[in-house]
């Protein structure tokens, strides 16, 4: 009588050959901004997804680098056309993140790089629980995280108040995180945020290597 023949390995192949997203959160004014363009520029080969906003670039920012600015109607018809993989109001704008190119690039097996608040993080974990990695930069104090805001000189004290009030209920999210990175020393934390991704990255390596013999 035959053996019967083993069964291909291909579905568990294929379900750590799963691109990841790095899904980055922060309090305002903690720094996601910088060490986001810091991994974009290193040898991660990660792609860049960019969130899309109704509320108006900053001095310095560019459209379709920091974000797709765009007004109220076009924003509310992309709701419509369940363009978004999530979105929320903050502040009194809209901010969202673009369905389709996360799927595509997931799709494709590229690793991706989502910079979004608390709120989003959530719900991107329900859309995608296996694929995501969640890390959440913080302050070392909220005295430091005020005069982060104060220097920026976008907006008035009011402004800054709501801000730290918002940064001290989204710093209670930290515990939902995989990893928490402290930005006190941006070169340091910048170290340890690669590594994180980097490791994340090998441990994919390794369970498909595993998987495969």
């Amino acid at each position: 009588m035959r053996a019967k023949p083993r069964k291909s390995p291909t579905f568990h192949l294929e379900r750590f050959r799963k691109a990841k997203l790095f899904v980055i959160s922060a309090p305002s004014g903690s720094g996601k901004t910088t060490l986001c363009n810091k991994l974009l520029k290193d040898d991660l080969a990660l792609a860049r997804s960019v969130s899309m906003t109704t509320r108006p670039p900053r001095p310095g920012e560019k459209d379709g680098t920091d974000y797709h600015f765009v007004s109220e109607k076009y924003f509310k018809d992309t709701i419509k056309k369940n363009g978004f993989l999530e979105y929320e109001e903050n502040f009194g704008y809209l901010y969202g993140t673009p369905k389709a190119f996360i799927e595509k690039s997931l799709g494709k097996g590229r690793d991706v790089l989502l910079s979004i608040d608390v709120k989003g993080a959530m719900k991107v974990r329900g859309e995608y629980p296996d694929e995501s990695v969640f890390i959440f930069i913080i302050p070392p104090s909220v005295k430091t995280l005020k005069k982060r805001l104060q220097s920026r000189r976008s907006e008035d004290g009011e402004a800054i108040s709501t801000r730290l009030k918002l940064a001290k209920k989204e710093m209670a999210y930290k515990k939902r995180y995989d990893y928490t990175v402290i930005n006190d020393r941006l070169g340091a934390a910048y170290k340890k945020l690669k590594a994180i991704i980097v490791s994340e990255l090998n441990l994919r390596r390794e369970r498909r290597c595993k998987s495969s013999t």
